[in-house]
């Protein structure tokens, strides 16, 4: 049980970002690099000003502790968050590519792959266990996947970029301990913003003068950016991030839905059932802690021996 909070951090993240397509999808009109750039800005103006007014005791504190490691971890931390910025920073630029210019159900598979791809690297880099039940999730998770690419061999390739980028993010950020998470945050924000801000004269196009756009920009940057990641980073400090890349299957699926129902995007009987068997493997993977918050909650009976 004391994991809970870890698990509903994670759950919470990944509710908010499979409904990320409805204030993206009304900007499609402009270019991803645009969106990008501004997103970028956006967020870590906010970030910064809300480091420097109400958490610089933390700011304080944070580089107090990075003073204090041994050369060997500094190195590691600088290029833990350096990478983390990097990763972050591609996954949304091919998010944004892929949802406003191929389809929502391509950006909805690349977080059905991520989940596996987390899994492998954190086994294989982070040493990470699992049980028995917890690969069969895995298994059955791919068998989704590979149903789902079966019918456009091209979303999956789409898919495996985006996938690798945030699965990367994800195992790189669970050994990234000791410093505040806000903090690390707003350092990984405003890195991607410092490498971005040298491309924005040449690669940006018109100013946006529409209301609209910096509406729903607004909205990415607090709602479906700045909060969410947070609570990921939190996640991530109490459970393990094989679990925390099963949870973000809630994330596809979410968007699997809307792509059905709001955008009326075709949908067909294998991949329903593709769905069917990640939403089942999400269930499997997790069942121990399922099973383990059930058993909290049913009191124990005191009858009979």
């Amino acid at each position: 049980m004391k994991t809970t909070k870890y698990y509903i951090s994670a759950i919470t993240c990944f509710v908010i970002w499979g409904f990320f397509s409805l204030v993206l999808k009304p900007i499609h009109e402009y270019p991803s690099l645009d969106i990008l750039f501004y997103r970028v800005f956006s967020c870590s103006i906010l970030m910064l000003l809300i480091s420097f007014t109400f958490r610089r005791k933390k700011i304080k504190e944070t580089i107090a502790v990075f003073k204090a490691m041994p050369v060997f971890e500094k190195r590691r931390s600088i290029l833990l968050n350096i990478g983390g910025s990097v990763f972050l920073m591609a996954n949304w630029f091919t998010f944004i590519y892929v949802m406003n210019h191929v389809s929502v159900k391509a950006t909805s598979l690349a977080y059905l792959v991520c989940p596996i791809l987390t899994t492998l690297l954190a086994y294989f880099i982070l040493h990470e266990k699992l049980s028995k039940t917890q690969w069969m999730a895995v298994g059955l998770s791919i068998s989704g996947c590979l149903l789902l690419s079966y019918t456009n061999i091209m979303d999956m390739v789409f898919s495996i970029i985006i996938g690798f980028t945030y699965a990367s993010y994800l195992v790189s950020q669970r050994i990234n301990k000791g410093f505040d998470k806000f903090i690390v945050l707003t350092f990984h924000i405003t890195l991607a913003a410092l490498f971005l801000l040298p491309f924005y004269p040449a690669y940006s196009g018109q100013v946006p003068t529409e209301f609209k756009f910096y509406f729903c920009i607004e909205t990415i940057a607090i709602l479906f950016t700045i909060f969410p990641l947070f609570l990921n980073l939190y996640a991530l400090s109490g459970i393990n991030s094989s679990t925390v890349g099963m949870l973000l299957n809630i994330n596809p699926m979410i968007a699997f839905l809307l792509a059905a129902f709001f955008y009326k995007e075709p949908i067909g009987s294998t991949q329903i059932i593709a769905y069917g068997i990640v939403f089942l493997a999400v269930l499997v993977f997790n069942s121990h802690h399922i099973f383990a918050i059930k058993q909290k909650l049913i009191p124990v009976s005191k009858g009979s021996k």
